[in-house]
């Protein structure tokens, strides 16, 4: 090879360098501040001015939580424990704790009944939530109703009993009738369910005092307790029927249609709290004389109502988004319209309306808290009558109204992310 080829030849390396570790600006938490917090110079001058809120309202709060007063019997003995100082009286919810909870009139020796009841609500619920848990666990979930109702509100247990029977019975008929194509299958079962509480109510009153827990009148219910009952039994009777209201919607019977039309409207146009007075006071006009028709089943009812019709629209919104080929797909394979609805198109439009179903169900559960304008005493009635009408704790209000804040952000903000992640785990058409 002649000099003038060697030269002409490109030096080839034969051995890397070793690997160098990127720039400190370019990696780490360096990184994540230059690109989020100041990738220019106006998120640079709102990065500094939030940091700034930041450390005026903390230099101002924490002194505030981190000397606070715990055990005291009284807002005078809170005063005179700071003598001056800077600190919460949270005292108060210490000594009140049961009452903020479970209510002022609940037995405080069965307060182990409703706390069962909510660990309980969490195990049914989990089959219902989250799909890989275990199919077998759908058994409790459908008993839970029953179980949770004689724990919080007591009495025999033949009640419950009899209760589910009813409904075993109705499903029994209907799945009876459906298989002779019966039109009236829907109304038979009903009819079988009623027949069986009605006979059922005599055995129940013949058994009173067989394995039997105190009986709890609904009037004694309050606290964050009664807010949660209200929330779960109200978010879940309003999602199936409104499911049906907005399939009934867009029937092309015209009675069905416009009885769900006129029903929809009438609810979205009328304020929540205008209902409630309506299941206080106005209903009982309409019961015969001397009828006991349950505050809080009164409530459960209007409630469920209200969320019902704003659910309604929110599902008509995801049947209005699936385009046309869905629906002639599932005629082209030869599915009737409940088989349609039940396998192709109600998955997709639930799918669809996840946000707006979370959002209505947040809405709701913050709604309970207006049933303490009809004298009910949930969390915020009890913080707004026995407690601050007390001697001692009259004067004490951010302790207070910063534990019900918690408490409510607590629950609701478990609701968006579990949406959320619902959400993520549907999305595969994007993965």
């Amino acid at each position: 090879m002649s000099d003038t080829h060697a030269h002409a030849v490109a030096y080839v390396r034969d051995t890397m360098l070793p690997q160098q570790p990127p720039p400190a600006s370019e990696a780490g938490a360096v990184k994540w501040m230059r690109e989020n917090l100041f990738s220019g110079w106006f998120n640079t001058i709102l990065t500094l001015v939030a940091v700034y809120i930041i450390f005026r309202l903390l230099s101002g709060s924490l002194p505030w939580f981190l000397g606070g007063i715990w055990n005291a019997d009284s807002l005078a003995t809170c005063r005179e424990v700071l003598d001056g100082a800077t600190g919460g009286c949270f005292a108060v919810l210490t000594e009140r704790w049961n009452q903020l909870l479970f209510g002022v009139a609940y037995p405080n020796d069965q307060y182990w009944r409703p706390t069962l009841a909510f660990v309980l609500l969490l195990v049914a619920v989990a089959p219902v939530l989250y799909p890989k848990a275990p199919r077998k666990m759908l058994i409790f979930t459908g008993l839970y109703p029953f179980v949770g109702f004689w724990l919080i509100w007591g009495g025999t247990i033949f009640a419950p009993l009899v209760g589910l029977l009813g409904f075993v019975v109705g499903y029994l008929l209907f799945k009876q009738v459906e298989r002779q194509s019966f039109a009236g299958g829907a109304a038979l079962a009903v009819v079988g369910a009623l027949v069986t509480w009605w006979a059922g109510g005599f055995l129940v009153g013949a058994a009173e005092g067989v394995i039997a827990l105190e009986p709890v009148p609904s009037r004694d219910l309050g606290g964050f307790m009664l807010n949660l009952i209200l929330g779960t039994v109200c978010i879940s009777l309003s999602l199936p029927i409104g499911i049906l209201l907005a399939l009934g919607r867009q029937s092309d019977l015209p009675i069905v249609k416009w009885i769900c039309v006129v029903f929809i409207e009438f609810i979205r146009g009328v304020p929540l709290i205008t209902l409630l007075f309506v299941a206080n006071v106005v209903l009982a006009y309409f019961l015969p004389p001397g009828t006991n028709f349950d505050l809080v089943l009164r409530v459960i009812i209007m409630i469920t109502m209200f969320a019902s019709a704003y659910i309604a629209e929110v599902i008509r919104g995801g049947l209005a988004a699936l385009p046309r080929g869905q629906y002639e797909a599932a005629d082209s394979l030869g599915l009737d319209y409940g088989q349609s609805m039940r396998l192709i198109i109600l998955p997709q439009a639930l799918k669809i309306s996840i946000p707006g179903i979370v959002n209505v169900a947040v809405g709701l559960f913050k709604d309970t808290t207006l049933v303490s304008v009809i004298s009910m005493f949930d969390m915020v009635g009890m913080i707004r009558g026995p407690i601050l009408a007390s001697t001692e704790w009259n004067g004490v209000y951010w302790e207070l109204w910063s534990f019900a804040i918690l408490l409510f952000f607590v629950v609701c903000y478990s609701i968006s992310q579990y949406s959320q992640w619902l959400e993520r785990q549907l999305q595969r058409d994007h993965r």
